[in-house]
């Protein structure tokens, strides 16, 4: 028997998951017993991040993937960020990373970022 805490709401209802039947106990709604099953099966996290960024308002810039990956490619895909270094302005879900380790879902900007020349003579956004 596997205990899992719930993660898709507020709730965080304590689950049961026996690992033979994947019947699923504990859970408050019907989504606990899809988490809790797939939680055992393929285990998938959404991440995020930063990353340099070069002339604008911050130093750094928020990224996220953009859609969830296998947990066991966490600490490899944060690895790709290391390196990656963008120059400003950068739109809000621009891709940052193409393809996180072969998965096929990139790595996305999660917020726009003009450069800081640009925020300097608007310092308010429109």
């Amino acid at each position: 028997m596997a205990r899992i805490i719930c993660t898709l709401c507020p709730i965080g209802c304590h689950l049961d998951v026996d690992e033979q039947s994947l019947n699923v106990a504990g859970n408050q709604c019907k989504r606990g017993t899809e988490f809790g099953r797939s939680e055992l099966q393929n285990p998938v996290r959404t991440i995020t991040s930063t990353v340099k960024i070069n002339g604008a308002v911050h130093r750094r810039l928020p990224v996220k993937t953009a859609a969830a990956i296998p947990k066991h490619l966490i600490h490899d895909a944060m690895r790709l960020l290391d390196n990656v270094e963008l120059a400003a302005p950068v739109k809000i879900g621009q891709v940052v990373v193409e393809d996180i380790c072969g998965t096929g879902v990139p790595f996305v900007a999660s917020r726009s970022m003009t450069t800081a020349s640009h925020a300097a003579k608007h310092p308010y956004p429109s």
